[in-house]
């Protein structure tokens, strides 16, 4: 959960998923990363759990996950995980951070709407519509490899060959300019 908050707006609407596994009795693992919607990105602050169906089976886990772990690093940074846990157990700060979480989704969900209605109104034939139904930072923009390369070299738009866009860099400024150049490499 890279970027929980940011596909509804809502981080408890977008852990569903998760419940309906628990639900259904699955032994599930969660990571969680507040890289992003915390602002921590350098900080690498996040979480896993696992859900074990014992104590036994817990301390295999954690015996386990203790090995893996040992070799990449002795010791985590901490000052990422402290400011999660001063947000998150403060009233006042979760609230804060809720709405500013909501904020980042609905901008978001803006900028797609935006560059969906840009590429219709350039009469493009193609339909967009999954600009729209995808959730989350990213959109899978469906591009082939050679539109995203004309993408970079003519239009100095950057993103994965795979066509994914990650619609945060995209601003009431720049979408216009973004909804042209895909207009125009996909025709």
């Amino acid at each position: 959960m890279a970027y929980q908050g940011f596909a509804s707006g809502d981080p408890e609407r977008d852990a569903k998923a998760i419940r309906i596994f628990l639900d259904d009795g699955h032994l599930i693992g969660c990571a969680q990363s507040f890289a992003k919607n915390m602002g921590l990105y350098g900080q690498r602050a996040g979480c896993l759990s696992i859900l074990c169906d014992n104590e036994m089976e817990a301390v295999a886990v954690k015996s386990q996950l203790q090995q893996l772990g040992r070799p990449m690093y002795s010791n985590p940074p901490v000052h990422g995980a402290l400011i999660v846990s001063t947000i998150l157990g403060d009233l006042e700060l979760k609230k804060l951070w809720l709405q500013e979480v909501k904020g980042m989704a609905d901008r978001i969900i803006g900028m797609r709407t935006a560059l969906r209605e840009n590429l219709e109104k350039l009469g493009s034939p193609l339909s967009w519509e999954h600009i729209t139904n995808q959730i989350g930072m990213f959109c899978y923009s469906g591009m082939s490899p050679e539109q995203v390369d004309r993408l970079t070299n003519e239009y100095h738009i950057y993103m994965t060959r795979n066509g994914r866009i990650s619609m945060a860099g995209v601003t009431t400024e720049n979408v216009g300019y973004l909804a042209n150049a895909l207009h125009e490499v996909t025709k």
